[in-house]
């Protein structure tokens, strides 16, 4: 097949020259998908994580995030993005089911929330990895407060195709570097190149512009930097994803941190580093106070996942390993891309053609040269995120490339050409190309910012005249329709849902019981690992 006369890659050049383009196809894609359990009148639940719903600790699909009321939903990972939305599906109809009389909230940004207090944090039992998990929670909740806590949001992982590796390996300049150790310095090749371009996945799928102003009720102060939409919303005109933007999880001695993201060994060595280093504020808040754990450690880091980032490399982790631990003993199996918004006019909140863009834009982010990142491009790079979470649709939004402003639209546009051959090869074993539809769907809203969802928010707001938490909570209740009015599940599936929870619990309890360690030990064992 002739593929479009575009400039291609050195690596893309490579695959087609020897005929091994294929190879880019079946990756493997997962799903996580976040979502605040609400009561019918939009207010946050306080009831316990449904019991018919399994254990959040061990339930392979089912679990909570931060808070009780945070449900989180975990699909499988299939080479058919089909298979994985088709999961996703399953898994919203099955809670839906068994969620009495509460909706799930279909935006991002929480509505229903009356401060920190109101927001019950997430319980995991009596085992040590339970009681860690729990009070993990409660540290970020001293050092960040629970209210953006409950924020939700969709969590991508693609893991590239395994014969890809090889192939591309025949091209290396190190050939007496390992293929393991090859595989993680791609994946951070492409997490490289996603920090210098993600920008673009909040632009086109940013929907967060509008914020209720009760989700500054425990933080007033920030309120003053928003415009007033109504009487109980916030937003910018422009903005694209509040969610990603500096109101979420950030904090001054995250933002200091400089995470070397050019190699495994820096990486896993620069965190450790973040995790080992005593913070004075978080001194000054204690770590057992009254014999009872405030928080996991004083330090900058408790853990690994407190650090917030886009994109992270991961590694399957075994019980009680930590995340760096499992990386650097067995090298990076995956990516989680974390800046993908609730689509809130979706019912599981993604679908084909954003879930197939993503995967297009994660392998042009493969195949793309990747230079190594200085500090100073790190900055440039969250800049640019910030720039066009605050004010992405902007007409006139100029951006840092390279140490030069450059217009959004003219920039975007250039990155969408150079993926055009990838999505053809996508396509090339299917009639309707569906990665070649994804990609123009994209393409019609860098020209028209009025078609991205960040600006159909707005509109139908103001077409209502609706508050944001009105129509998030017209929202969900539309969903929640859609769900209830589905055809029912195959009893053989509704059956594997009962299995899985029952088997969950059974598993909590044997944790519970098997635990040998004292939880100070426990703690002190776990952190002798980093």
């Amino acid at each position: 097949m002739t593929h479009s006369k575009l400039s291609h890659s050195p690596r893309l050049r490579y695959l087609i020259d020897n005929h091994k383009q294929h190879l880019l196809c079946n990756g493997l894609k997962g799903v996580e998908k976040e979502s605040l359990r609400i009561s019918k009148r939009g207010a946050i639940a306080t009831t316990p994580h449904p019991s018919l719903l399994g254990s959040a600790l061990t339930h392979p699909s089912i679990t909570t995030d931060y808070s009780e009321a945070l449900l989180e939903f975990i699909t499988a990972p299939f080479a058919d993005i089909k298979d994985t939305l088709k999961d996703l599906h399953q898994i919203h109809q099955f809670v839906i089911q068994n969620l009495d009389d509460e909706m799930l909230l279909a935006t991002s940004m929480p509505c229903g929330i009356n401060g920190d207090k109101s927001i019950p944090i997430a319980a995991y039992g009596d085992s040590n990895i339970g009681q860690m998990k729990q009070i993990y929670r409660q540290g970020l909740a001293h050092r960040y407060g629970r209210t953006m806590q409950s924020i939700a949001g969709i969590h991508f992982n693609y893991s590239v195709p395994k014969p890809l590796w090889s192939i591309l390996k025949q091209q290396s300049d190190n050939p007496s570097e390992s293929l393991n150790d090859f595989i993680s310095s791609g994946y951070f090749g492409l997490i490289r190149n996603f920090q210098r371009q993600g920008w673009l996945i909040l632009y086109l799928f940013g929907a967060s512009s509008a914020i209720c102003k009760s989700f500054f009720k425990s933080r007033p102060q920030l309120m003053s930097q928003f415009d007033e939409l109504d009487k109980y919303t916030l937003y910018h005109p422009f903005a694209t994803s509040l969610r990603m933007s500096d109101i979420g999880y950030k904090s001054a001695n995250q933002a200091s941190l400089k995470i070397d993201y050019n190699t495994l060994k820096g990486y896993v060595d620069t965190l450790a580093t973040a995790i080992n280093t005593p913070y004075p504020d978080y001194e000054a808040i204690g770590v057992k106070v009254d014999e009872k754990y405030q928080q996991l450690s004083p330090h900058i880091l408790q853990i690994e996942n407190e650090f917030y980032s886009t994109v992270r490399p991961k590694q399957i982790t075994n019980s009680g390993e930590t995340p760096t631990s499992a990386l650097k003993n067995r090298g990076v199996e995956y990516v989680e891309i974390r800046s993908l918004d609730i689509d809130v006019f979706n019912p599981i909140g993604i679908d084909e053609n954003k879930s197939r863009f993503v995967e297009a834009f994660l392998l042009h982010c493969l195949l793309k040269e990747s230079p190594l990142q200085t500090s100073d491009e790190q900055e440039i790079n969250n800049n640019n995120q910030l720039a066009v979470a605050h004010a992405g649709r902007k007409p006139d939004l100029k951006l840092n490339q390279q140490g030069k402003m450059r217009p959004l639209r003219s920039w975007a546009t250039d990155i969408l050409q150079s993926m055009q051959p990838i999505c053809e090869i996508l396509d090339e074993n299917s009639d309707d190309k569906p990665y070649s539809k994804a990609l123009k769907l994209q393409q019609a809203q860098v020209l028209d910012a009025d078609l991205t969802p960040s600006s159909k928010i707005l509109q139908a707001m103001q077409q209502r005249q609706q508050p944001f938490g009105c129509f998030g909570l017209d929202a969900s209740k539309k969903h929640h329709a859609y769900f209830s009015s589905q055809p029912p599940l195959d009893k053989m599936i509704v059956q594997q849902f009962k299995e899985m929870a029952k088997e969950s619990h059974k598993k909590q309890q044997q944790i519970e019981m098997t635990d040998v360690l004292s939880f100070d030990d426990f703690l002190t064992h776990y952190f002798a690992q980093s």
